[in-house]
């Protein structure tokens, strides 16, 4: 089994940073893509940023291209969500994801899931 446990989200204001991680423990870390999803109020769940087992690739919804950086520390079994220039379209509940081989924008296909963390962004 695969524990996904992510730590507090947190407040920031409109052109602001936050970083998001997600601490991994069980089965090996290193064979999973990650990926990290949010589900803003009201909305489905959407895929925000993904990464191989590698790190050696990362994909990124449009929406957060350029703004956010996903990465990861195998050694540590964590991976990172670095948000910056963030915006109140932003505020959502935020997900990491594991699923084994590659990564993928449908949150049906991954297995685990951490148990969630707000981030709110004020105008």
């Amino acid at each position: 089994q695969v524990q996904l446990v992510e730590p507090g989200g947190g407040l920031a204001q409109a052109g602001g940073s936050l970083r998001l991680s997600c601490a991994t423990s069980g089965r090996t870390f290193s064979l999973y893509a990650r990926a990290w999803f949010r589900q803003p109020p009201g909305k489905e769940r959407e895929f925000v940023a993904g990464i191989n087992w590698t790190g050696g690739s990362t994909y990124y919804a449009d929406s957060v291209k350029g703004r956010f950086t996903i990465s990861r520390d195998n050694l540590k079994n964590t991976v990172y969500l670095q948000m910056n220039s963030l915006k109140p379209e932003d505020t959502a509940v935020y997900y990491c994801a594991a699923r084994s081989f590659t990564v993928t924008m449908r949150p049906n296909d991954y297995d685990y899931w951490g148990q969630g963390t707000q981030v709110t962004v004020s105008s």
